[in-house]
């Protein structure tokens, strides 16, 4: 099994990270400071910390810093819009940015529809100043998460999710800009998972996960018969059959 798969192996764990960051963002050690952030007068942010928000030079945006867990200096920015005409005006949070490393530099950014749902979120996660995962929300649950193993700027692997469950994964594991394993679950658990040995673009081999393959059959197995049972139920209820006492008498 290649690196690179064992490292998408791991990518559950920062799927929960990524997707944490809310949590984290929400604890402050600190009160928000407002207003002066638009100046960058908030005392102890970095002058430049590669922030990928867009607030600068606009009046009809609203900036709130703030601590989060463990910060001596304000690490989490908020960026909200102001919508809206008269008793409807109210602001709506446009842009979230995270320093989670509290080196001074930005490294988590996801931004929101004017509803307020999440949009998509960049992050650099290994800190080495250049952005390596992207996801993709739809309705404010991930469809999509891409990232770059190799540094190159470019996604190895991409998942693909279906109401926030994941559906398939796709992965170059040669760094040729194209895919030669393909994995497809069910209900978030490996089915089968297809590889292409010769980097030809098409799959050599399937693989099928025999146990996940295992309960999924059972589960199929077991619908069949309740929907068997319902059926018969349904049937003996409306006189469609009679009792087998009825039928012992006759």
């Amino acid at each position: 099994m290649s690196k690179a798969h064992d490292r998408w192996r791991g990518l559950g764990g920062l799927a929960a990270l990524l997707l944490g960051i809310g949590a984290y963002a929400c604890g402050s050690g600190e009160g928000p400071k407002t207003g002066a952030a638009l100046r960058g007068e908030v005392s102890g942010v970095a002058a430049d910390d590669r922030s990928r928000c867009d607030f600068k030079g606009r009046s009809d945006r609203e900036v709130v810093e703030s601590l989060g867990s463990g910060a001596r200096k304000p690490n989490i920015r908020r960026v909200y819009g102001v919508v809206g005409e008269g008793e409807d005006r109210h602001r709506v949070l446009l842009c979230r940015e995270v320093d989670t490393n509290l080196d001074g530099v930005k490294d988590v950014v996801r931004t929101y529809t004017d509803k307020g749902e999440a949009l998509n979120e960049v992050a650099d996660t290994n800190f080495d100043g250049k952005m390596d995962t992207w996801i993709t929300f739809a309705k404010g649950r991930v469809a999509k998460l891409r990232e770059d193993h190799n540094g190159d700027g470019q996604d190895d692997e991409t998942r693909f999710y279906v109401t926030g469950q994941l559906s398939r994964a796709q992965i170059d594991t040669n760094y040729d800009s194209r895919p030669d394993v393909w994995e497809i679950y069910d209900e978030g658990k490996l089915e089968r998972r297809g590889v292409d040995l010769d980097y030809d673009g098409h799959v050599d081999r399937w693989d099928r996960d025999e146990i996940a393959l295992r309960e999924i059959e059972l589960k199929d197995a077991e619908a069949e018969k309740a929907a068997a049972a319902a059926a018969a139920a349904a049937a003996g209820g409306s006189g469609g059959a009679a009792p087998s006492g009825a039928r012992a008498r006759k």
